[in-house]
């Protein structure tokens, strides 16, 4: 982190940091850069990073941020498993897809929105994929992972 990006805060932000409060009640700026501006790892989902509006949260893991707090379920996949499901936060204007299977090894989630961007995240189990811009554009999820008969499965969750 540069302290040319930490400079730009507001001061009552970087004591709040600094102190290991929830900065999020106070004015949630971030840098042009997009880090943290305490620059240390969160202790708990409450002092994580404070959350920002659509483009500044792209490719970044929810669970790093404040961004999981107000999120809700917002599409889901149609298939009969229902795999996949889309999770949106209104404060951050950032959308992720997430497994509500256990996914095998070998699964990955793609995250994409209306401008073209796209992510991939790999893992197993029950897991998310990074967030990705959700302002004023529509986002969406797909699962994909290994058949037990080969080949692949696929579940996409509808736009929001």
């Amino acid at each position: 982190m540069s302290d040319r990006c930490f400079r730009r805060a507001p001061s009552s932000f970087r004591k709040a940091c600094h102190e290991g409060s929830n900065p999020r009640r106070l004015v949630e700026r971030r840098c042009s850069t997009g880090h943290r501006a305490a620059g240390r790892a969160p202790r708990s989902a409450a002092a994580a990073a404070p959350c920002c509006v659509g483009s500044a949260r792209t490719a970044n893991h929810p669970a790093n941020t404040t961004c999981q707090n107000d999120a809700r379920t917002v599409a889901e996949s149609s298939d009969p498993m229902g795999a996949m499901e889309l999770r949106y936060s209104p404060s951050c204007r950032a959308a992720w897809g997430r497994f509500k299977i256990n996914a095998p090894s070998g699964a990955r989630i793609e995250i994409k929105n209306s401008q073209g961007k796209k992510y991939t995240t790999n893992g197993s189990g029950k897991f998310y994929s990074v967030m990705i811009n959700d302002k004023d554009v529509k986002a969406w999820a797909c699962g994909i992972w290994p058949s037990e008969f080969g080949g692949t499965n696929t579940a996409c969750t509808g736009d929001y």
